[in-house]
């Protein structure tokens, strides 16, 4: 169960961001009351809500979970795989150590962007991605360990994230799309396909029993329905624009 949610407001420079999307550039007015959203469907969840202030030297800083990994014992602070992004760690830090006693932090030539891992219990699989290198990853497992708990890697082959085509919704419940159907890493889980035509809801998060969709995709809300979730819609598409899904607007502890 998770108790808190740290986000970061978009800023004006969002319109800048990282993007490999054909979408168009994203409208800040929208995006501003899509955030609004989202963090009101947290609250739905039970979640006390740690909002900070726009950043406008990083238009990525809204994708505020790619900066750190909170586990329920350590948090890691990333260095992102991306060069623009990695002053978003500098005031991520200060927040994190409010609630953390044990905290770590990737070092050079390690690269990681936590939206590149998935926790599974005790475990974390940990994508590896044009963002997240293997030195980034064994710096991680090795953080991981410290304290009993148990990281593997994942290769990509198409997708700019791990979490971009897979979610886990608990009670062994794989949500996912693509080449994470046939991954032998995940042939022991219960697995909830995403229609091709849907691939963009594969990332959904589970929050205390809630399981939060992204409005558009009827065909994958029923299915996490049929599952036995409750679920709740947060439209996104300003963000969709960035290649953000609903996981990267914010760290959930």
């Amino acid at each position: 169960m998770f108790s808190k949610a740290i986000l970061r407001r978009p800023g004006k420079s969002m319109i800048k961001g990282l993007r490999s999307s054909d979408l168009g550039i994203p409208d800040y007015d929208i995006a501003l009351k899509q955030h609004d959203n989202y963090i009101e469907a947290l609250r739905l969840c039970g979640l006390d809500t740690i909002v900070m202030e726009a950043d406008e030297r990083y238009p990525d800083s809204v994708f505020v979970e790619d900066t750190s990994l909170l586990t329920p014992f350590c948090a890691i602070i990333t260095r992102p795989g991306a060069e623009s992004r990695r002053g978003e760690t500098e005031s991520i830090r200060p927040v994190i150590e409010e609630y953390y006693k044990a905290v770590y932090e990737i070092t050079s030539p390690g690269t990681v962007d936590a939206g590149d891992i998935m926790m599974v219990g005790s475990h974390f699989f940990i994508g590896s991605s044009e963002r997240t290198n293997r030195e980034g990853a064994e710096q991680v497992i090795s953080f991981l360990e410290i304290h009993d708990l148990t990281g593997s890697l994942i290769e990509l082959e198409n997708l700019l994230h791990l979490k971009t085509g897979v979610s886990y919704l608990e009670k062994n419940t794989l949500l996912a799309a693509g080449e994470f159907l046939k991954k032998k890493e995940f042939h022991s889980f219960d697995i909830i396909e995403i229609d091709p035509s849907e691939n963009y809801a594969a990332n959904c998060i589970w929050v205390n029993g809630n399981v939060i969709v992204p409005k558009g995709y009827p065909l994958t809300r029923k299915k996490i329905e049929a599952a036995g979730y409750h679920t709740l819609t947060v439209d996104v598409s300003e963000f969709r624009k960035l290649d953000g899904g609903l996981s990267c607007l914010s760290l959930r502890f």
